[in-house]
């Protein structure tokens, strides 16, 4: 039996992105659907709401939701308190399960935990970023867009690079990336 989970997440980078990271789930029965507010918008908790309220009319509807955010240089606690208020009761479904996870700094450091893989994208060495401690690199979109040399960075970029990474590499080496995958396979986190 297949289990469908919806990713509420914050712009065209992640809804690109995230199926080949997540797309090893499907081994294991869980469908992931990346869902996002319109215009790119940052993922609010009404934004966050409103979607998933949508969602439940989908056929069949989700098992649950993980609220996916970048959390930037802010405390990851910080960022997710109004998320996780803000949702609260007002899916008053009782079959609706809601997960947040965050990737730290943003979800491009989890590009990084496979330097393999990135390097092999790039075409070239990727600077100072240290592969194993991909969560604690500064600003880690800056940096990609740096070593991108004189392409630009968009949401496209950033799929065909997820295409070419190996999310067990990431997984094992990125903190976030670990609890993000466990809150869509087992929903760690719940609240």
């Amino acid at each position: 039996m297949s289990k469908s989970v919806v990713v509420l997440a914050s712009g065209r980078t992640e809804q690109r992105a995230l199926p080949n990271l997540l797309g090893n789930l499907k081994d294991e029965g869980i469908l992931v659907d990346i869902r996002i507010p319109p215009r790119n918008g940052a993922i609010t908790a009404e934004l966050a709401v409103r979607i998933a309220k949508g969602c439940v009319f989908d056929d069949p509807p989700p098992d649950k939701f993980v609220v996916l955010v970048d959390v930037d240089r802010n405390d990851p606690e910080e960022v997710l308190e109004p998320l996780r208020s803000g949702i609260g009761g007002a899916l008053d479904h009782p079959d609706l399960k809601v997960y947040y996870a965050y990737a730290q700094q943003h979800l491009e450091a989890w590009f990084f935990a496979d330097e393999r893989g990135l390097r092999r994208y790039l075409g070239r060495n990727l600077g100072s970023p240290d592969a194993s401690r991909p969560d604690l690199i500064d600003n880690p979109k800056l940096h990609l867009k740096h070593i991108l040399g004189g392409r630009f960075y968009t949401s496209e970029v950033a799929e065909r690079i997820s295409e070419s990474l190996d999310a067990a590499m990431i997984e094992a080496r990125s903190t976030s990336f670990s609890r993000f995958v466990d809150a869509v396979r087992n929903g760690g986190g719940a609240e």
